[in-house]
């Protein structure tokens, strides 16, 4: 009998009761402002670590970091549903909400042109050790023409580089 495994599906979004008295959009509105707060200063303090150089302990801040992005996503999506709302009775507290918004996106950049960065450098550092393995592995041979003979793909030998650290 050939059975499969059960694939791991993620879990549903939890989906909250309509939100419909200002006291409500107020509640979700603040509760957004915390996610927004929590996930910055994880976001900030990753890219503090990676900044230093310290990539293993800024990994360590990834299931912190998806949870908080989990439950951003959801008080986004229901303050979306309630924008007209929040905008016809505290149109104060919707522009302080952008403001802060506006903030949050900028951080993420930084944190974004960090994390690319490193992967750049680690790139370039894997490319440098291949082309190194690679030079040395291959045979140096001229052909009868004094010229020096291209390798061969036989000649060509992978590195093998472990993803986790």
């Amino acid at each position: 009998m050939n059975q499969r495994p059960q694939q791991h599906r993620p879990a549903a979004p939890v989906s909250r009761p309509a939100t419909s008295t200002p006291p409500d959009v107020a509640r979700l509105a603040n509760e957004l402002t915390e996610v927004m707060s929590a996930l910055l200063a994880v976001v900030e303090q990753e890219t503090g670590l990676v900044r230093a150089g310290k990539i293993r302990e800024g990994m360590q801040l990834e299931a912190q970091k998806s949870e908080l992005s989990r439950r951003y996503m959801l008080a986004v999506e229901h303050m979306k549903s309630m924008q007209k709302m929040l905008s016809q009775t505290d149109p104060e507290l919707l522009a302080t909400l952008r403001r802060h918004h506006e903030t949050f996106r900028a951080m993420l950049q930084v944190n974004l042109t960090v994390l690319a960065t490193a992967h750049a450098v680690s790139e370039g550092i894997v490319r440098g050790v291949n082309a190194e393995v690679q030079r040395r592995n291959i045979p140096n041979t001229y052909t009868a023409n004094g010229q020096r003979a291209t390798p061969g793909p036989r000649n060509m030998t992978p590195i093998a580089v472990s993803r986790t650290l």
